[in-house]
């Protein structure tokens, strides 16, 4: 007998509990778990140049790469594919550009928003003259980060030495404009 009244209590206090939480939802418009989580401060988004430094990136074979190696330098980001016929016009603009300013530092990086495959496939086939990585398809949210919210290709970023994103081009670059502001790094 003493087992079903501590039973009986046991779900009257879960009842009780239950009704008590429902009440507190239904007055205030939310539970103490939501209460808990809207308390806790939501950690800042991390900048598009933090994004690009912790991307998961792999070389054309598929291994794995780390972009953190050009943080510290000022580096021009192309976002491309190997289907994209304006990418493929530029690259060899990019590759003029990459060896004239690499005596000055300046670090030039062509992100595949593409398959391993095809990116290797094109590599075989069109010489680059500057480090290629493979991004994916998630390249795209990261141009879109850097505020290529038309989701097209190519995009070019340039961030200087300190992580501060100089410039950005949506569609082909135009070697003089692109001149001029890595001049002014």
């Amino acid at each position: 007998m003493n087992t079903k009244r501590i039973l009986a209590a046991v779900a009257v206090a879960v009842v009780a509990a239950a009704g008590g939480a429902a009440a507190s939802h239904w007055i205030f418009g939310q539970s103490l778990t939501e209460v808990a989580h809207a308390a806790t401060p939501a950690a800042p988004p991390a900048s598009p140049v933090d994004q690009l430094w912790s991307a998961a990136v792999t070389n054309a074979d598929g291994k794995p790469q780390s972009l953190s190696l050009f943080k510290g330098h000022p580096v021009v980001i192309n976002f491309w594919a190997s289907w994209c016929g304006p990418c493929v016009e530029e690259m060899p603009s990019l590759s003029q550009l990459h060896r004239e300013y690499a005596k000055k530092g300046v670090e030039f990086v062509g992100l595949g928003v593409d398959s391993d495959k095809n990116v290797k496939a094109f590599l075989q086939k069109v010489h680059v003259d500057y480090p290629i990585y493979v991004i994916g398809f998630g390249g795209a949210d990261l141009a879109r980060a850097f505020g290529n919210n038309a989701g097209a290709l190519p995009y070019t970023v340039v961030i200087d030495a300190k992580g501060v994103v100089r410039s950005t081009k949506l569609g082909q670059i135009q070697p003089n404009e692109l001149k001029a502001t890595l001049d002014a790094l």
